[in-house]
């Protein structure tokens, strides 16, 4: 989560086990990516060298990395692990969410809790942001994902949203007022702001749903899954694509999350899973409709 500011620094979001959210400031350089014939080759597309570890633990220190092991806020209120947290729109606050089953409200400057969002029944398990408003969508295990409006500064209205018969893994928001919700009952749902009564689109696949994303420019979700695919469909429901999952291309286990980066980078999508890889992928035609992948 990424927030950039007029001195070209980075400033991003870590949310953590320990029941801490972390702010941080850095320069943030994405690596070229490297070409197929200087990748490793295997014929198994099961085969996981991920644990391979540096055995002295210098190994790391050798690639021009920078460390930054002291962050510029610690959050601190939940009870739980954390496991989601996002900018407002404004850059001066942040929402988490949590396992407690509370989402919080943080001021960036202060550090201090600015409200604690309670009503699920159960584990959180994503939070978003809108991108220009001031509202927030929060996903549960309780089978519901809630709005919370804090436009009008004196009232916080909420909204509870049952599409889902199982957890819904994570919602977020997509141009043209929708909500788009992912969930372990193997569908994906488009909802209208203006009524959210019944979805738009229902998108059904033959997995369950993990973290998906939707790109803020194309209007295309990303949708990770636990078989190891990433599924790229438009907000009508339209499949577009698939990426690859073979064990030089994709994800050798569960790919456990997406995001989209703008437009103008190597990678405009990236996805990671509990191989303990992050990947980049390149997409291309969103703007002609016809997706090409590298």
């Amino acid at each position: 989560m990424l927030n950039n500011n007029n001195n070209n620094f980075y400033y991003y979001i870590t949310a953590s086990g320990d029941h801490e959210a972390h702010v941080w400031r850095s320069f943030v350089n994405i690596p070229q990516s490297v070409p197929e014939d200087h990748r490793p080759s295997s014929g198994d597309d099961d085969l996981d060298t991920s644990d391979k570890e540096d055995v002295d633990g210098t190994g790391a220190e050798n690639d021009n990395m920078t460390y930054i092991r002291t962050p510029q806020c610690v959050l601190e209120g939940h009870s739980g692990v954390i496991i989601s947290a996002d900018w407002m729109p404004d850059g001066r606050q942040i929402v988490t969410a949590s396992w407690d089953r509370t989402a919080n409200l943080y001021d960036v400057e202060t550090c201090e809790l600015i409200q604690s969002l309670t009503g699920h029944d159960q584990e959180l398990t994503h939070c978003c942001t809108h991108p220009t408003q001031k509202l927030v969508v929060t996903s549960s295990t309780d089978t519901t994902f809630r709005l919370w409006d804090f436009r009008d500064p004196n009232i916080h209205s909420v909204n509870v949203f049952q599409g889902h018969s199982e957890a819904v893994t994570s919602a977020c928001f997509a141009s043209g007022d929708n909500v788009v919700s992912g969930s372990d009952d193997r569908t994906v749902k488009v909802w209208d702001l203006k009524n959210m009564r019944t979805p738009i689109t229902t998108i059904r696949v033959d997995s369950a749903v993990n973290r998906l994303s939707v790109s803020p420019q194309y209007n295309v979700i990303a949708i990770p899954h636990d078989n190891r695919q990433i599924r790229l469909f438009d907000l009508n429901g339209v499949r577009l694509a698939r990426l690859p999952r073979s064990s030089r291309q994709g994800h050798r286990r569960m790919v456990c999350c997406t995001t989209w980066l703008d437009e103008g980078s190597n990678c405009n999508l990236f996805s990671c899973g509990f191989d303990r890889q992050v990947l980049g992928w390149r997409i291309n035609g969103l703007t002609t409709g016809t997706i090409d992948k590298s």
